[in-house]
């Protein structure tokens, strides 16, 4: 079992944990860990993107001028293509982006970027993460304390003060159990958790 080093709020080590190799000791699967973040991407677009072509442009329906003598290159209406106002060709329209993964992918990889994290050393644990008041200062005088900038922090249930005190800290993001996912464990270079919640991982996720 990988064993790692708990911290208290004031960046001292009091202790160590060790995790569980069923979640956090895995065999990094980085096939699937590029799946994973690509299905998540692609599922946060929206699809609603739409340009008319020049069958649903209104108007065009008289012919411009004459087919012959004008001089003009022929032409058959005013919403072709090359014409201002005209429709579009090969227009966008909506469209289902989405990408699905199968539990036991989504699972394994998700064990695969926790493992990778523990691997880097990017994994920090908590003996406990309260805040008295919603303070933004406080919880970047943690932050400091742990020597962490990019960080997704990770608690294990309700934690009002955390959140809301987190909320306007660039480049952190937090997250309950039931919402982390690869892309976040990814995107930021730090995962700061607590005793409770890597108990909880483990529960969930072995």
């Amino acid at each position: 079992m990988a064993k790692v080093s708990v911290y208290n709020m004031e960046g001292a080590v009091v202790g160590d944990i060790e995790l569980d190799d069923l979640v956090f000791g895995v065999e990094v699967n980085e096939h699937l860990v590029k799946l994973a973040v690509t299905a998540h991407l692609a599922n946060k677009r929206q699809g609603t993107q739409k340009a008319k072509t020049r069958a649903e442009v209104s108007g065009g329906g008289r012919k411009p001028w004459k087919q012959k003598g004008t001089g003009h290159a022929r032409q058959g209406s005013t919403r072709s293509p090359q014409w201002t106002g005209g429709g579009v060709v090969f227009a966008p329209v909506p469209r289902d982006y989405t990408l699905k993964l199968n539990k036991k992918e989504k699972r394994a990889a998700l064990k695969s970027a926790l493992t990778s994290r523990v691997l880097e050393n990017k994994f920090i644990v908590l003996d406990e993460l309260k805040l008295d008041a919603i303070k933004t200062k406080n919880f970047v005088a943690v932050l400091n304390n742990l020597k962490v900038n990019k960080a997704l922090v990770v608690v294990e249930d309700k934690n009002e003060n955390v959140v809301k005190s987190a909320k306007n800290v660039a480049d952190v993001k937090t997250a309950y159990i039931n919402t982390i996912n690869v892309f976040d464990i990814l995107k930021y270079d730090t995962v700061v958790t607590t005793k409770a919640a890597v108990a909880k991982i483990e529960e969930v996720y072995a």
